[in-house]
């Protein structure tokens, strides 16, 4: 069994903070939501992580950015799913 060295492996990782994981997950989420043709849904998923982007401690991300699109999610979700069918 070849394992990759951790020595590789870590300076991999260490490019990448919490908030590029969240980004990520995100986006997968939601890719992966959308073969259910839903935007309630889409919308829950949204709010979800909206909160998860800004309970996430500051010190974690490093940046404001992901707050603020934390808070953007959070406004622009609930509009959404109550405009979904």
């Amino acid at each position: 069994m070849n394992a990759v060295p951790l020595q590789l492996l870590d300076t991999f990782l260490l490019d990448y903070h919490i908030g590029h994981v969240l980004v990520l997950t995100f986006v997968l989420v939601m890719l992966g939501s959308l073969p259910l043709r839903s935007r309630k849904i889409l919308s829950l998923n949204a709010v979800l992580f909206g909160v998860i982007f800004v309970a996430v401690p500051f010190s974690m991300t490093d940046d404001i950015v992901y707050r603020a699109f934390g808070f953007l999610l959070i406004v622009v979700a609930p509009i959404l799913y109550t405009t979904a069918e």
